[in-house]
């Protein structure tokens, strides 16, 4: 694992340090998930527009349906 050095306001890096501690974790392990997060859905967006680009042109949309018919279960 590679450390790194990240600058924040300390009364916020405090309270982040206050609320982590609330929920029994540290703002280190708060760090490592959402990068993890923020990283997974940079990906997640990639796959989706992939998917987007080959369904294109081969999905035909038929007659609007009606109120009923699109609440028809």
């Amino acid at each position: 694992m590679k450390n790194i050095t990240l600058s924040a306001d300390e009364k916020l890096i405090e309270a982040a340090r206050a609320r982590a501690q609330a929920e029994n974790t540290t703002l280190n392990e708060k760090f490592r998930r959402w990068l993890e997060d923020y990283v997974r859905r940079e990906q997640q967006a990639a796959e989706a527009l992939a998917v987007m680009r080959e369904l294109s042109g081969k999905l035909r949309v038929g007659r609007k349906l009606s109120r009923d018919e699109m609440n028809e279960r």
